[in-house]
């Protein structure tokens, strides 16, 4: 039969993470098995895979296999399972790539909780309901098992172990993740959240997870940690240096366009909005120590930029100039991190308007340390180098506190960054990968036949 999928919140105006109600929806949970050339392994983990969550599941449930571009009988294997299983729906992909087969799948499910497992089923499936609990509860927004947690239990060989791990602390030092465990093939993510963080996923291989997992952690998503057992399959046919090659790759590409400003994260931070720390409290500053914080490390580094840059400077011109242009750059530095890291401005919306204020600042930074350099010349004799410096860090020093005071009140007011939070539209979705599939979401609304 057909079941009718409950409505979609609109876009512009999701509400705080609930608990999934009663009845809600037919099928609650949507497990995708992404598969290419298994025929030997789908039938064995289909079976289990269900039997197990009609055991225990307290939900309605699908199972859906990802057939993305097989040459071998893992589509007979698929439709023969679809037509003898009722709670299993097989889709085909004609490209391959298990970001694109998870991303077309999550797209057009129309189930509130959204999941995927490897098809060996490494991990041990008593996992799967304190996955996707969490999300269920509405307690978080995604959900991920992790094989390098403590309590977890992992047998795995020592050449794979040491690829995880080094992966993991590449992540941690180029892109700043807390999360543990990129690779494990073992998700879930809520349906809301889904349909606004897909769209903004580009890789569709192996890296898609790690890019998933980046943008959330960074849109400030919760992301929930399960600690799992789980067990190498000796039979993996994942080529380990490709992927290692396409996952740096996928590095380089996010932690670019994160330092650019090119992804519009905001457009996810308020629409999940019901953080504590969003609310205004009577009595409670709006951040400040956080952004004093910020502030004096920002201007600490940029500080140290502005020394080297007027020392180089100054062996081939005179002190005023070589003043000036260290302070020029230094500025255009430590506007666009402060924009960022200290005020949490994203995007490049405004972003030639911000740094133009920010020359404003700079041009009184400017008056203070010029007239302490002349005032230095006036008061007579031939100043040394080091005189020079010392005059110019305590003018700087004033020059900073009047330069906090002019970022919060004037260049990044609390009421702007609201602004920016609440009225940034928020991206559609790009049907491209799904349509030349000839998919549609009638596709995946079925649960039993």
């Amino acid at each position: 039969m057909t079941t009718t999928p409950p409505p979609r919140t609109p876009l512009g105006s999701l509400p705080p993470r609930e608990h999934l109600r009663l009845g809600q929806s037919a099928t609650v949970l949507d497990v995708v098995i992404p598969v290419h050339n298994e025929e030997r392994d789908l039938e064995p983990c289909v079976r289990r895979l269900r039997e197990h969550l009609a055991r225990t599941f307290p939900y309605g449930f699908r199972i859906t296999i990802a057939d993305n571009a097989s040459t071998d009988r893992t589509p007979d294997v698929a439709a023969r399972l679809d037509d003898a299983l009722d709670e299993v729906t097989a889709v085909r992909l004609e490209q391959k790539g298990r970001g694109r087969a998870l991303r077309t799948v999550w797209s057009l499910s129309e189930a509130p909780v959204l999941a995927y497992m490897d098809v060996d089923l490494s991990t041990d499936l008593n996992a799967l309901l304190p996955l996707v609990a969490p999300l269920i509860s509405g307690h978080s927004d995604l959900a991920i098992g992790s094989r390098l947690s403590r309590s977890a239990r992992v047998v795995r060989g020592p050449k794979r172990e040491f690829i995880s791990r080094m992966y993991n602390l590449i992540l941690r030092g180029s892109l700043a993740a807390r999360f543990s465990d990129a690779q494990c093939g073992f998700k879930a993510i809520r349906g809301d959240v889904a349909e606004r963080l897909l769209p903004m996923v580009e890789d569709t291989g192996w890296f898609f997870d790690t890019e998933l997992l980046v943008l959330a952690e960074r849109a400030g998503l919760r992301i929930h940690e399960v600690p799992v057992d789980w067990i190498d399959d000796p039979h993996s046919t994942v080529h380990i240096v490709r992927t290692a090659a396409d996952d740096l790759k996928g590095v380089w590409r996010v932690g670019r366009a994160l330092a650019t400003g090119g992804l519009p994260l905001d457009r996810l931070v308020r629409p999940f909005g019901d953080d504590p720390r969003d609310r205004e409290l009577t009595g409670v500053p709006g951040g400040l120590a956080r952004q004093l914080v910020g502030f004096c490390v920002v201007g600490g580094l940029s500080t140290l930029l502005y020394l080297a840059l007027f020392s180089l400077f100054r062996l081939g011109v005179g002190a005023q100039l070589a003043n000036a242009a260290a302070l020029l750059v230094s500025a255009l530095a430590n506007t666009a991190a402060n924009r960022r890291l200290t005020f949490g401005v994203r995007g490049r919306d405004r972003a030639v308007r911000h740094q133009a204020q920010g020359l404003v600042v700079f041009a009184i930074g400017l008056v203070l340390t010029s007239g302490s350099l002349a005032a230095l010349d006036a008061a007579g004799g031939t100043a040394s180098h080091g005189t020079e410096l010392a005059v110019l860090v305590a003018a700087n020093l004033a020059a900073t506190v009047l330069r906090f005071l002019l970022f919060r009140a004037w260049v990044f007011p609390d009421r702007e960054r609201r602004d920016d939070l609440t009225t940034a539209p928020h991206p559609s979705h790009d049907r491209n990968d799904l349509t030349r599939n000839g998919l549609t979401r009638n596709d995946l609304t079925r649960s039993a036949r």
